[in-house]
């Protein structure tokens, strides 16, 4: 039966992972069984996305009936994040065949990439708190691999940051999953749901609501403790990069959603602290942007800033501005893996992603320099790209709710993004190089056919995507409006786990 189907994007990733351990040393065989099983994992999201449409899909591990077992729940927004994450997975396989040396990926980086991904789509399908947990965990030290991979010194201190900061989140959300079932005895997320509401001490409630925004929103990089982002994201290898930049952070905010719409029904205190915390988060990435040099520097702290949109439409909490927060989802996850993923192919051709120090990148690869700029108009929400709609939800929403000072930051952060976007393409695209361009730097230019394919053709794909996401904005707004409708009638899904209602 389909149901039974939605752990196949789960169990996929784990065969591949499993495969690539017979072929430890092979590197051209890991580089083919990784494809093989990305592409079979997108056509089975695919599946599952299509099947979601109109009846919530669910299992119930083990045969044993919610909320006594495990369940998994593929609704909306759980495929939504499933399909735009095997898509990243794929293009992001195919780069990291050429992007990634041959010691980092003999140190096991295929093996660690699927047990990373795989982490991320039992985030994205569980319908149990704990699990969840089980699944962050599952993540957290797989990306801390991936961190690390090749050991160098700079990895290293930036792996150091991350750990501690994400063991911290993790010892938060574990101390609320465990107040929790001591005050409603169950850990099926639809049953928490039902059973919270009975809960008397609405006090402590309220507080462990704050404990699960602290610790998602350390893992999804918000002021005040987003520094570790910035100081670990620019130091491995772009491909790694372009996996923690366009999916990692974005776990984050996908439990946020699925916790604040389902088991907690925020009061006026707790969208008062997203709406600070959203501001805080604009203010402090935006600034952050405007001294770096090092693009992967920049592009860090524009992850951190970008971040705040999306607890912003948390912060307002309105069906229309939950539209924009999924659009925009949608977009960013696209783009940020997208732009790092162009930041390897920059320092390819140049050994370099200190702006200074570049230059004549259109003048020597104008068909390229045109490829990335579509990429930043898409960042900047250049109408009509992916990135101009969501906003407009974003300030009409802030605009009605009377949030003033929201809408500012949100206009304020967007300036400048224009204006880090406009100066790197300056820096990078429209001045003269520094020195000319030779052989012995542009290692781009070396490589044969297949290799600069499996560099560019990615980028390609993840550009055309933002260009139907923009251009086809209408079908995203539809996808984003049911899902929001969804996530503000959490009734629908509660019914559809504890009593078989699964129609939509």
């Amino acid at each position: 039966m389909m149901t039974n189907f939605i752990l196949a994007p789960i169990f996929i990733h784990m065969i591949t992972a499993i495969l690539l351990l017979f072929f430890w040393q092979k590197v051209k065989a890991q580089k083919i069984i990784s494809i093989i099983g990305n592409i079979v994992a997108f056509a089975a999201s695919i599946m599952l996305f299509s099947a979601a449409q109109d009846n919530f899909l669910i299992v119930n591990a083990g045969g044993w009936e919610a909320p006594f077992g495990i369940t998994f729940v593929a609704d909306s927004l759980s495929v939504i994040m499933v399909l735009l994450t095997s898509l990243v997975s794929l293009t992001v396989g195919i780069y990291s065949t050429v992007a990634l040396n041959i010691s980092r990926i003999k140190f096991g980086y295929f093996f660690i990439f699927h047990f990373l991904i795989m982490g991320l789509m039992g985030v994205f399908l569980t319908g149990d708190i704990f699990n969840l947990y089980v699944w962050f965990e599952v993540v957290i030290i797989s990306s801390f691999v991936l961190l690390t991979l090749g050991g160098k010194k700079m990895q290293m201190e930036g792996a150091v940051k991350y750990v501690t900061m994400n063991m911290l989140a993790s010892v938060i959300f574990l101390t609320a999953i465990g107040i929790l079932y001591g005050i409603t005895g169950t850990l099926n997320m639809a049953d928490l749901a039902v059973k919270i509401t009975k809960v008397e001490n609405k006090g402590l409630v309220s507080v462990t609501a704050l404990l699960f925004f602290a610790g998602f929103g350390i893992k999804s990089a918000v002021f005040p403790l987003y520094f570790w982002l910035p100081s670990s994201y620019h130091t491995p290898p772009s491909a790694i990069a372009a996996i923690f930049g366009g999916l990692l952070t974005k776990m984050g905010i996908y439990a946020m959603i699925r916790v604040f719409t389902l088991i907690f029904r925020p009061d006026e205190f707790i969208l008062n602290v997203f709406i600070v915390i959203a501001i805080m988060t604009m203010i402090t990435g935006a600034l952050g942007t405007i001294n770096k040099r090092s693009i992967r520097r920049m592009m860090s702290y524009l992850i951190v800033c970008h971040i705040g949109y999306l607890i912003a439409g948390m912060g307002i909490y309105t069906e229309l501005a939950f539209v924009g927060l999924i659009f925009y989802l949608i977009h960013d996850m696209i783009v940020k893996s997208n732009l790092l993923m162009i930041t390897g192919v920059i320092q390819k051709i140049r050994e370099t992603i200190d702006m200074q120090r570049l230059g004549g990148l259109y003048k020597d690869y104008p068909k390229l320099s045109l490829l990335i700029a579509i990429v930043l108009f898409s960042l900047v929400g250049i109408p009509p790209l992916s990135g101009f709609w969501p906003k407009i939800y974003l300030f009409s929403e802030a605009f009605k709710a009377g949030e003033y000072v929201l809408l500012g930051t949100i206009i304020f952060a967007s300036f400048i993004t224009l204006f880090v976007v406009a100066r790197m393409w300056s820096e990078v695209f429209w001045k003269e190089s520094p020195k000319p361009l030779t052989d012995e730097i542009d290692q781009f230019s070396k490589l044969n056919f297949m290799s600069k394919f499996a560099l560019i053709f990615p980028i390609t794909i993840l550009t055309f995507v933002s260009l139907y996401i923009g251009f086809g904005a209408e079908t995203i707004i539809n996808l984003a409006s049911k899902t929001a409708t969804e996530l503000m009638n959490p009734s629908m899904y509660i019914d559809a786990v504890l009593n078989g209602n699964i129609s939509k």
